[in-house]
């Protein structure tokens, strides 16, 4: 408790010290009241031999003022169509304007709703042990929040789209409690900032969330305009190591990608590499994770040559490999 001075006799009286717990409960409450109303219910429906079916339910983040929404491309699964729900009760029929199940990140579009468009922020800037708060419909209790922590930064999520894998990088890791029907909500930052689509439940107490960053947007861009995200393929299988010193003195390069496989007939192959080559730059762009590889094999480098600087054995090589577009087969 603590004292302070009042009045002209110098009486003292005691008044409660501010609970920190209040300013903790402030700051949830102030972003739950700011991200609520963008985070709608979505449940996608199919044609079935007796009528329309449930064919998926989750959650859904309004980013746009004319009705677009992001969610979990495994929400929306193959159906097209669907409906939301927001949380002053608004329900509005939407239809899928495309899905990325290599980033499980899809986009849907309803009727203008009269909230306004939720804000993205930058999940770059993140930083371990702050502060977030998750926004769905959990197990269809609409409109629910959870408060945590990032938990962890940098982490990975494996897909696969037909027979092609991919990894989701820089995932954020929360203690914030997720549960069925949290898929492709929302996940803001203190100051109701979207910083992530809440993706998937890893176990108890885990939660993981798809990133809004460079690449997310890039990829929220191309369902917009084309309903689909091209992606340039080279036929690799990966995975990061650090160089030993020596390389290190004589290359630059501290980390680069271990080729664990190439795939028959890829335009890897063609180009020359072999498992256990180590991938130096691509395209004269040092790559020392799976994402720094995959940033660069968007659209536009779909049958251009790209520059690979490589150890073999340690010595250094140099090829040219023409990607092709990625199909499901």
């Amino acid at each position: 408790m603590a004292e302070v001075s009042s009045g002209p006799t110098g009486a003292h009286e005691t008044v409660p010290a501010e609970d920190p717990l209040d300013s903790y409960s402030a700051t949830v409450i102030r972003v739950a009241e700011t991200v609520t109303p963008h985070v709608a219910a979505v449940e996608m429906t199919g044609n079935g031999r007796n009528g329309r079916y449930r064919a998926g339910a989750g959650s859904a983040v309004l980013f746009t003022s004319d009705g677009y929404l992001v969610t979990n491309a495994h929400v929306v699964g193959s159906a097209g169509k669907g409906f939301v729900i927001f949380a002053d009760g608004t329900r509005t029929a939407v239809e899928v304007v495309g899905a990325d199940p290599l980033s499980d990140l899809a986009i849907v579009h309803g009727r203008a709703p009269m909230v306004q468009p939720a804000e993205f922020g930058d999940a770059e800037r993140l930083k371990v042990g702050q502060l977030v708060i998750a926004v769905g419909n959990p197990l269809g209790l609409s409109g629910s929040v959870t408060a945590g922590v990032v938990s962890g930064l940098g982490r990975s999520i494996p897909v696969w789209s037909g027979r092609n894998r991919r990894v989701i990088e820089d995932v954020i890791q929360t203690d914030a409690a997720l549960n069925p029907g949290n898929s492709g909500g929302a996940l803001a930052d203190t100051r109701g900032r979207i910083v992530g689509i809440n993706t998937a439940v890893a176990g108890a107490g885990l939660g993981l969330a798809v990133p809004i960053n460079a690449t997310s947007r890039r990829i929220i861009a191309s369902l917009l305009s084309d309903g689909r995200v091209r992606r340039a393929y080279l036929g690799l299988v990966n995975t990061p190591v650090q160089l030993p010193v020596g390389s290190v003195v004589r290359t630059g390069h501290r980390d680069g990608l271990l080729v664990v496989e190439v795939l028959p007939g890829s335009p890897a192959e063609r180009a020359g590499l072999r498992a256990g080559d180590v991938l130096l730059s691509v395209g004269r762009k040092s790559v020392s994770n799976a994402e720094s590889l995959q940033k660069l094999l968007f659209s536009e480098a779909i049958g251009e040559p790209l520059d690979i600087s490589a150890l073999r054995d340690g010595a250094e090589l140099r090829v040219v490999a023409v990607p092709e577009e990625m199909t499901e087969n």
